[in-house]
């Protein structure tokens, strides 16, 4: 399993989310409070942000300990944007090493996390696979459930689909051949849409700003617990919407 987070709001040091609150994913890498399999996020992480007008993300991964990383803690700290997804790794069983399998992926504007596993990968994978374009299973970047299902979600983002349509549409192609936990996270860097399916969400809306995360960053007393099996998609100007999957 592994810890996530996306914010959208006005721009901030990277480092203020991510690593100054008392349990931010800096801490969940080590010592989550609400991960309900695994209890250490040290195979990988990676974090994504938009810079300006440039509606392409920059990405920086790594396949260590985010707590390893010395360079991680100068870009986090000098670093500011007012949309970011980052995510720290616990590697499942059987799953690809290295820089390439930490979230996020990305693609043309996207910006995409798995909290979760497909139970029995890769053989429970392969019809899911075998709905893919050749090309596309190709360009996977990691032999990892979470890269097939990016292929799959990019796969209905480029057909013209919504960012929670697509989410929502890649759980349930996924629970109708396989076991699995499915908290994807997704972002275009204006809208950020999640689901819980078998791990913790929870989310914050602080004035103008708005945070989806695995679990809360700190104590705030409005962090919003979101119900098992939910779909969250939420923006500054809309608001946070939460519905059943």
């Amino acid at each position: 399993m592994c810890r996530h987070l996306a914010y959208l709001g006005p721009q901030v040091p990277l480092g203020s989310l991510l690593v100054d609150p008392p349990w931010a994913l800096f801490q969940q890498s080590w010592a989550p409070r609400q991960q309900q399999c695994g209890v250490v996020n040290a195979d990988g992480f990676g974090v994504g942000w938009y810079a300006g007008d440039d509606p392409v993300p920059a990405r920086y991964r790594r396949d260590r300990p985010i707590w390893a990383d010395d360079a991680f803690a100068d870009l986090a700290r000098v670093v500011r944007s007012g949309a970011f997804l980052a995510a720290v790794r616990s590697a499942s069983p059987g799953m690809a090493a290295g820089e390439t399998a930490a979230a996020p992926f990305t693609r043309g504007r996207w910006l995409f996390s798995h909290n979760g596993v497909i139970k029995g990968y890769p053989e429970a994978g392969a019809a899911l696979a075998a709905s893919l374009p050749a090309e596309r299973l190709l360009a996977l970047e990691a032999s990892t459930d979470s890269a097939l299902l990016w292929a799959l979600v990019s796969d209905r983002l480029e057909s013209g689909a919504g960012l929670g349509e697509s989410l929502v549409g890649v759980v349930a192609e996924v629970e109708a051949h396989c076991e699995a936990r499915l908290n994807l996270l997704l972002t275009d860097g204006r809208q950020i849409a999640a689901t819980s399916a078998g791990n913790s969400l929870a989310v914050l809306r602080s004035g103008a700003s708005v945070v989806v995360a695995s679990e809360p960053y700190d104590d705030d007393p409005t962090w919003i617990t979101v119900p098992d099996r939910s779909l969250v998609v939420a923006s500054v100007t809309d608001g946070v919407a939460v519905t059943p999957l």
